[in-house]
């Protein structure tokens, strides 16, 4: 189970003895410094460089290269060591690129000495920064994590060394800069292989695994192993729009998604299924560990002084899908610092008026003919002024991003597309799966009209929860407890009829348990096209039944898993992704019941088996905090809109709307009756 990490986000760490591999695509200089409890670096002693590449329990490459293995044995550090800070920079005076802005977007793992691996990183958004410090492994409480920081330096390591404090920052980043010049012809740039070489698909994991994986690709022999051998290969949370869940507690202002669990951003989640020629395959799909190409150029450079003219696809991805991918995530970061900039602006003026009139008023002699009258509309015309140039910087970027969404959405794929999107008009039940899934719509309050797909990465990552507790919209009307119920069971079903339309036939299964029945509207498209595993399961017993087969699933897949041997799975086995949407929990449901519900939110992703909750948290509090880790184990959807989700950055409130079926609209019954053609041909 791999976590893939984003900026502030943090992991912990059950082994100690590590790799970290970096993949930069050009050549670049891998450090580390180590530092104290306090984050002091005590001395060119504690900074592990090319030059100097070996320190207790550490070491890193002795020369630039597009591809690094640092080894890093904990157990080994010494008692004063508090944290590691993972080091990338670029070679100066040797003609490279002298930014990261440059290049494509750098990417680190954390792997056990198996090659399994634990976390891992893409470093996005540097611009002008030719040093970062890209990851920390760092102790807290007795134990180790690793945390992705993505703190970028324009001034190099010499800025970065000083950030540390280290008085000999100059002179230590000039003779880093000597010791690569001069071993920079020995090193070792992976080759890259035609676009015809790759295939994508998400049940199977990229090269670098192992050995032979970074052999494959061209890496960098690893160096020495410090350890003498040779490595080898809940409600009110703020949530991640893009599948993070901040912990806290009711009523707290959003904060960053990507924090650790409780509910934690990290994947789990594999899919159980044949390779080609192969054994099942159980591990999470891997991201690739190279940098992938720039996108074609498909649009005229700008005129001087006009923004360039937006184009669908226009970022870094091995194919369109992954193109679109990233862009969207871009447009997300780039309205979440637009707006940051707006709102700081609007602040620092309202700061500064507030000041100006304190020193106008607090002078008595000011009062006199006028002055203070005077100085109070000058205050007032300064924040207007400023105000003012905040709010025209903010309409050029809304405008770029509008266009930009205007040629994004008529282009994305089924799986990203809104439901009233032409594309479900032509919907073929697809061969592999695709890279995310679109789950909502994002916008912020300065500017509702702009919406950003909510997309989350497939195999889902974790189990989801659909809130039908919350009465009120964020308009201020009032929703009846009853529709919020129906609104939830409805948005489930969009949900869910999205999932299985884009997987392909036979490779997810969709089980529902509905105790009372009260879901039974919502669920007529399921039901009536047949694409339901079984019945809805009703009562007690009907609880009971599904959740102990899916119990059982999970145990066997597991057993199988730590025994080495996947082939040994009973005949017929349904390898399947398998999704288990519970409604109008916790009725029906007894403290068995309930223990093995938590067993699979907690077990079941690792093993493909997925959970989507229909539930207001309140009706189960009964069960006390026995449940709190349930709720925070899964990302918390709304049906009406809400702002509960927060960005990595500045913690805005985004509003969430859910993907829902335009009234009246025949779609979600077309593209499930084609599934479920698609399923009896195939069965």
């Amino acid at each position: 189970m791999t976590a893939e990490l984003v900026r502030g986000q943090n992991h912990p760490l059950s082994q100690a003895r590590l790799e970290i591999r970096v993949s930069a695509g050009k050549p670049v200089v891998a450090g580390a410094t180590l530092s104290d409890e306090h984050g002091k670096v005590h001395g060119v002693e504690w900074v592990a460089h090319p030059g100097a590449p070996t320190l207790p329990g550490l070491e890193v490459s002795r020369q630039a290269a597009a591809d690094h293995r640092l080894a890093v044995d904990l157990g080994a550090m010494p008692e004063a060591v508090h944290r590691i800070s993972v080091l990338l920079a670029l070679p100066t005076g040797v003609g490279g690129p002298v930014r990261f802005g440059g290049l494509a977007a750098p990417f680190l793992a954390v792997t056990g000495l198996d090659g399994s691996e634990v976390a891992n990183y893409t470093i996005t958004g540097l611009e002008a920064e030719s040093a970062v410090v890209a990851l920390e492994l760092y102790r807290r409480q007795g134990a180790w994590k690793v945390r992705a920081v993505g703190q970028g330096y324009a001034g190099g390591l010499a800025d970065l060394f000083a950030d540390q404090g280290m008085a000999e920052a100059h002179q230590l980043a000039a003779g880093i800069n000597d010791a690569v010049a001069q071993g920079l012809a020995r090193s070792v740039q992976a080759p890259r292989t035609t676009d015809g070489d790759r295939t994508r698909h998400a049940a199977t994991p990229t090269l670098g695994a192992d050995q032979g994986g970074a052999a494959a690709q061209g890496a960098v022999p690893p160096p020495p192993s410090p350890y003498g051998t040779q490595p080898s290969g809940t409600p009110g949370q703020p949530t991640s729009p893009y599948g993070a869940q901040a912990p806290g507690t009711p009523g707290q202002p959003p904060a960053s998604p990507y924090d650790p669990p409780a509910a934690t951003d990290p994947p789990s989640g594999a899919q159980p299924g044949a390779t080609a020629g192969g054994p099942v395959d159980y591990s999470h799909p891997r991201r690739q560990t190279t940098a992938p190409p720039p996108p074609p150029p498909t649009a005229p450079p700008a005129q001087p002084g006009q923004p360039q003219q937006p184009v669908a696809g226009d970022a870094t991805g091995w194919s369109m899908d992954e193109r679109l991918y990233n862009q969207v995530w871009g447009m997300f970061e780039d309205l979440a610092r637009t707006m940051a900039a707006y709102r700081s602006a609007v602040d620092f003026a309202d700061s500064r008026m507030e000041k100006e009139l304190d020193e106008a008023l607090s002078d008595p002699r000011s009062r006199i003919g006028g002055q203070s009258d005077a100085a109070r509309e000058a205050a007032r015309a300064k924040h207007t002024q400023l105000v003012d140039q905040a709010r025209s910087a903010l309409d050029r970027d809304l405008a770029q991003l509008a266009a930009e969404a205007d040629v994004v959405e008529p282009a994305l794929p089924a799986a990203y597309a809104r439901w009233d999107n032409p594309v479900w008009h032509g919907y073929r039940v697809p061969m592999e799966i695709p890279m995310a899934l679109r789950l909502g719509d994002l916008h912020l309050p300065e500017a509702p009209q702009l919406r950003i797909p909510m997309l989350v990465r497939l195999p889902l990552e974790r189990g989801l929860w659909i809130d039908s507790g919350r009465a009120d919209s964020l308009d201020g009307s009032f929703t009846d407890s009853h529709d919020l119920k129906r609104l939830a069971m409805e948005s489930a079903v969009a949900h869910a009829a999205r999932l299985l339309a884009v997987y392909p036939a036979g490779e997810f299964t969709v089980h529902v348990i509905d105790p009372a029945g009260s879901g039974g509207q919502a669920l007529v498209p399921l039901v009536q096209t047949g694409v339901l595993a079984g019945p809805p399961a009703l009562g007690a017993a009907g609880v009971a039944d599904v959740l102990a087969r899916l119990t059982q699933r999970v145990d066997l897949v597991q057993m199988a898993v730590r025994g080495g041997a996947p082939d040994s799975l009973p005949p017929g086995f349904d390898t399947s992704e398998q999704l288990l949407i519970v409604n109008d929990f916790p009725h029906g449901f007894d403290d068995r019941a309930v223990t093995q519900l938590r067993y699979l939110a907690d077990e079941g992703p690792a093993v493909g088996v997925h959970l989507m909750m229909v539930a207001d948290r309140e009706e189960a509090a009964a069960y006390g905090p026995l449940l709190d880790p349930l709720w925070r184990s899964l990302l918390r959807l709304s049906p009406v809109p809400d702002d509960h989700l927060a960005d990595p950055w500045v913690g805005h409130a985004w509003t969430y709307e859910p993907s829902l079926v335009p009234p009246g609209s025949q779609v979600l019954q077309q593209v499930l009756s084609r599934l479920a053609a698609a399923r009896t041909k195939y069965t």
